[in-house]
């Protein structure tokens, strides 16, 4: 009678429970903790029970499990025999897929090999709702086809949050393809929120890469934003022979790969910001010819660090490029690349491709 009594108050507190036994296998979860995870089951390993997306079912033996912070917090608790605190993000699978739920999991033994783990952040799962809405919004906004203007392109965004603060666009001016590359100062939200404003603030029916850019700074620059905020830019028209482009504080080049080799094309400016008042930004062209690959990155490329500390570099990007057929095969095997070279990016990574 009273372990029943005592079940009923668990099941009407707030914050999520769930009790393990000395093996981690689950014991008891209370209505809150499977609220959360609906797709999980009550009883099992820590995986079965949040319904983990990377491999539920060998829970605690799998190579994921290694860096798993649930399963940590409660492998700590157990073997210090003391409280432990952990900030915890698991995916797990919800009614529209995989899901990320992040959370603040306090574990503390309660006596004979039992763990008790309370989720008592439970503005940060709200949050965590929120960050995969604006996640989904922000992946819609990405460019759709394959083809502009009689181009064809291809392209890579990768961001290292949920949000990321790159920006990729493609379209159309008097029958040319036009690519934009911007990255903003920041990550997360803020950095999200100041991509929305970028692209709806880039004029794409200026036939001038530098005069839209300078409507850019100038909208910029009425945000009356401090000077941590910058946002930097390239941008490029492919005409019927010739490309024009423009660039404003993106130090990394465009990348033109031709029959002769491979072209790197600067252009110094200031970057979008509030550090200039009149701030000036040109244009210039270079020809191409039929069969060249026209590429536009972001820092997130030549900036990646192995374990290291080893950077990737535009020479890594131009060896990949070297090796490309089209620009779809350099951007699959940049990622490739990227991900063998450094498998925890710490930067959104952004990379456009046109084939010419």
């Amino acid at each position: 009678m009273i372990e029943k009594y005592y079940r009923r108050m668990l099941e009407g507190v707030p914050s999520g429970l769930v009790v393990t036994d000395k093996n981690l296998k689950v014991v008891y979860s209370n209505a809150a903790f499977r609220a959360l995870f609906p797709k999980g089951r009550r009883r099992g390993n820590l995986g079965t029970v949040t319904g983990c997306s990377r491999g539920a079912e060998r829970c605690g033996t799998s190579d994921c499990a290694k860096g798993c912070l649930l399963v940590q917090a409660f492998e700590d608790a157990l073997y210090s025999d003391r409280p432990t605190m952990q900030r915890v993000t698991v995916s797990a699978d919800g009614e529209d897929g995989a899901r990320e739920i992040s959370f603040v999991l306090t574990v503390k033994p309660i006596g004979d090999g039992l763990c008790m783990g309370v989720i008592d952040d439970a503005l940060q799962t709200e949050i965590a709702g929120e960050l995969r809405q604006a996640k989904s919004i922000q992946q819609k906004l990405l460019p759709a086809g394959k083809w502009v203007a009689g181009k064809r392109y291809s392209y890579m965004y990768i961001p290292c949050r949920d949000i990321g603060g790159d920006l990729p666009e493609i379209f159309a001016v008097d029958g040319s393809a036009c690519g934009v590359i911007a990255d903003v100062s920041g990550k997360g939200i803020s950095a999200g929120m100041l991509t929305a404003f970028v692209k709806a603030a880039y004029d794409k029916t200026a036939y001038s890469p530098a005069a839209a850019i300078s409507a850019l700074s100038t909208r910029f620059r009425e945000l009356g934003l401090d000077e941590k905020n910058y946002v930097t830019v390239a941008a490029a028209r492919i005409d019927e022979h010739s490309i024009t482009y423009s660039m404003a504080g993106h130090n990394v080049p465009i990348l033109l790969k031709s029959g002769g080799g491979i072209t790197r094309i600067m252009l110094n400016s200031p970057p979008v910001s509030n550090w200039f008042d009149d701030p000036g930004y040109f244009e210039d062209t270079i020809a191409y010819k039929r069969g060249d690959i026209l590429v536009l990155l972001t820092d997130g490329v030549t900036e990646c660090r192995n374990a290291a500390g080893e950077m990737f570099g535009v020479d890594g990007a131009m060896r990949t490029l070297s090796y490309a057929r089209t620009g779809e095969e350099f951007i699959k095997d940049l990622e490739h690349n990227l991900r063998a070279f450094c498998p925890e990016l710490n930067d959104d990574v952004t990379a456009i491709a046109f084939d010419l």
